[in-house]
C-alpha cells in the first residue's frame, strides 16, 4: 500500500458521508479528489518559507491519537480545519471549490465541497505529523514536511511541482477541474 492509499485509509467514509447527507460512493469520490489537492496546496505552503513554518506548527498541533484506532469524526476541530483551508489557499480558495465541485458528476457539489476540506484538513495534518513522527522527519529542519508531502505526490521534492501532482491532480478531479487546480496549485507553488 502506498503512503498515499494509507492516507486515504484513514478518512472515515462514512462517518463524513453521514455528515454531509451523502451515501459513501459520493463522499468517496469526493475525499478522492479533496485529498490531493489539500496536499498540493500543503506543498506549495512548505515551500514558502514564512508560511511553512505554520504548516510544520499546524502538524505539529493535531491531536496525536486522531489516527489511533481510526478517525473519529466527533474529535475533528472542523473550525481549525476552516481556517486551515483558509491559510492554504488564500484568495484561491472559491476556485479550488468550484473546481472541485466539478468532479464526480452531478452529486458533487461546492457546498459539499467547501464542508469537506475543513473535515479533511485536520486529518490530513495528523497523518503528515504521525508519518513525520515516524520517519525520523521531526527533527529535520525546513525540507521534513515538505519532502513529506513530496513523496504522498508521487515522488514530487522539495519545492518541485514535477509530473506527480499534475497527473494526481489530473486522475482525481478529471481533465478540466484537474486543469484548473493544477492552474491554481502551480501559481501557489510559485508564490514564494
Amino acid at each position: 500500500m502506498t503512503s498515499f492509499d494509507d492516507l486515504l485509509s484513514n478518512v472515515p467514509v462514512a462517518q463524513i458521508a453521514e455528515r454531509l447527507g451523502v451515501d459513501e460512493a459520493t463522499a468517496k469520490t469526493a475525499i478522492d479528489a479533496a485529498v490531493p489537492v489539500l496536499l498540493g496546496g500543503f506543498q506549495a505552503q512548505a515551500g514558502n518559507p514564512e508560511v511553512g513554518m505554520n504548516l510544520e506548527h499546524e502538524v505539529a498541533g493535531q491531536p496525536h491519537g486522531l489516527l489511533d484506532g481510526g478517525v473519529d469524526m466527533n474529535q475533528v476541530d472542523i473550525s481549525n480545519g476552516s481556517q486551515i483551508v483558509d491559510q492554504t489557499f488564500g484568495a484561491e480558495k472559491t476556485t479550488v471549490i468550484s473546481a472541485l465541485g466539478n468532479v464526480g458528476g452531478s452529486n458533487i457539489s461546492q457546498d459539499l465541497m467547501s464542508k469537506l476540506l475543513p473535515m479533511l484538513a485536520p486529518i490530513v495534518l495528523a497523518y503528515l505529523g504521525k508519518k513525520a513522527l515516524g520517519g525520523g522527519a521531526a527533527g529535520q529542519s525546513g525540507g521534513g514536511i515538505g519532502d513529506l508531502l513530496g513523496s504522498l505526490l508521487g515522488g514530487a521534492t522539495g519545492g518541485n511541482s514535477g509530473g506527480g501532482l499534475g497527473d494526481i491532480l489530473g486522475k482525481a478531479a478529471g481533465q478540466n477541474a484537474g486543469s484548473v487546480l493544477g492552474n491554481v496549485l502551480g501559481g501557489l507553488l510559485g508564490r514564494k
